[in-house]
């Protein structure tokens, strides 16, 4: 008889937590084995609050993929929610954790950890080594601790209390369970409610902010999901024998950049807007280039499986059939 871990999926309700729990049971893991929770029910910001759930539930596994996201708006007007909300996420859940003698966790990051003017490809080893990118400094931060509570807690109990957190950053994510909010979402779902939009209303333009020169790779969360799974189960010695000793997080990408107007242009096809595009150079561009280096991911197993355009249409029927639903 299998003897299935249970399993805390922190941000089970967000697009990848969603995706996380969805893959969980696919690959055979019983639902009863899966904690979640709502956030009326547990406000993760709230230490005390985190302390007596972990207390109860007494996880063997943790998936930390909650925190407060958004798009340059959102990340512009709510810096101070951005750093406070996912600094205490992050700390309260780690020490959570560990005070409860959870072994693995596993958190979900983001490559705007990575310096505004990195290298590309960007190799994990770039963490820390230039200014960020202004328009999401204080998410990046709080994201970066984050890893370094996990390389931490590995470094002062990995041997004592066989502790072993890692650390995934995904490349920009997009998929079922987006937020497609008029303002604070990320570029792709904003770009599927404009268009769609636009052509429902019969407009003759679309506004994109800034050139649209600037480079992105975007990651199907499913994928992202699977890659979650796979790093969190491989092996100590599977782990370590390819990530450097001391580093937890790992590059997870789709492995090719594309520009904002051609990922624009995308979307328009599938939509089937018939209007043109304009571009709104007084806006900001952000980062130039994201793209990641994923040796280290592919080299543990993993690739990627859902193409840009067959995820695009993925997202649209996604919008579409929640638009239903609110309607």
């Amino acid at each position: 008889m299998v003897n299935f871990p249970k399993i805390f999926v922190a941000g089970h309700r967000g697009m990848v937590g969603s995706a996380i729990v969805r893959r969980l049971l696919a690959d055979g893991h019983p639902a009863d084995r899966i904690i979640t929770a709502a956030h009326q029910d547990l406000d993760l910001v709230e230490q005390a609050d985190v302390r007596l759930f972990f207390e109860k539930e007494r996880p063997d596994e943790v998936y930390l993929a909650a925190a407060r996201v958004g798009g340059i708006y959102a990340n512009n007007t709510y810096p101070a929610d951005f750093i406070y909300d996912n600094l205490m996420i992050e700390l309260n859940i780690i020490d959570a954790a560990f005070r409860t003698g959870v072994k693995k966790l596993l958190l979900l990051g983001s490559s705007c950890i990575y310096p505004k003017l990195a290298d590309q490809p960007i190799k994990e080893n770039a963490l820390l080594t230039g200014p960020l990118e202004p328009t999401n400094e204080p998410y990046a931060i709080a994201k970066i601790a984050g890893i370094k509570l996990c390389e931490s807690y590995n470094r002062q109990y990995g041997d004592s209390h066989n502790v072993d957190y890692r650390s995934v950053m995904p490349s920009n994510l997009y998929g079922i369970g987006d937020s497609y909010h008029p303002q604070n979402s990320h570029v792709i779902p904003a770009l599927i409610r404009r268009f769609h939009e636009a052509k429902v209303t019969g407009a003759s333009t679309v506004t994109l902010w800034g050139s649209g020169t600037p480079l992105r790779e975007f990651l199907y969360v499913d994928d992202m999901a699977a890659a979650s799974v796979h790093v969190m189960s491989l092996p100590y010695n599977d782990y370590k024998r390819l990530v450097p000793a001391g580093q937890t997080h790992i590059n997870v990408g789709y492995g090719s950049d594309v520009s904002i107007l051609e990922v624009a242009t995308i979307i328009k096809g599938i939509i089937g807007f018939t209007g043109e595009i304009d571009l709104d150079s007084t806006k900001p561009d952000g980062t130039p280039r994201k793209l990641m280096d994923s040796e280290v991911a592919r080299n543990l197993g993993w690739s990627p499986k859902i193409s840009l355009e067959q995820g695009l249409r993925l997202a649209y029927e996604d919008f579409l059939s929640r638009e239903k639903v609110a309607s």
